[in-house]
């Protein structure tokens, strides 16, 4: 089972990585946009100059926080997908980190930055 993946294949999957790569960096940029360059009045909609209420600070705080985690999942991603782009590089993309056996193609389509089978993932996540 331990059969390379082909450079035609490796090619392929790198267009899938820069493509997912791109969507997370837009991502990111839509929610850098949406929360950290606009005030608070602006987010609120609020234009007037009366004071903010007490819930509604709260609740734009909340959503700002929110927004910020989304944020650094899509970070988290964007590693994950460069590490995959080194893996392609050097050869060992596909290959299973705990097992060393090859992780499905239809896994990979799926999360092209997988390190791990489904079988080693699911054993991981028992523990």
């Amino acid at each position: 089972m331990k059969k390379k993946l082909t450079k035609k294949e490796l090619k392929d999957f790198k267009k899938i990585v820069l493509k997912r790569k791109d969507e997370v960096i837009d991502d990111i940029q839509h929610i850098s946009d949406d929360t950290l360059k606009k005030s608070q009045k602006e987010a609120s909609g609020d234009i007037s100059g009366y004071t903010y209420h007490m819930a509604d600070v709260a609740t734009d705080n909340y959503d700002r926080e929110f927004s910020l985690g989304l944020a650094s999942n899509e970070r988290q991603s964007l590693y994950e997908l460069e590490d995959a782009l080194k893996r392609i590089e050097d050869g060992s993309f596909g290959i299973c980190d705990d097992c060393k056996n090859n992780i499905s193609k239809i896994r990979l389509k799926a999360v092209p930055s997988a390190r791990l089978c489904i079988k080693c993932q699911k054993k991981r996540e028992k523990k």
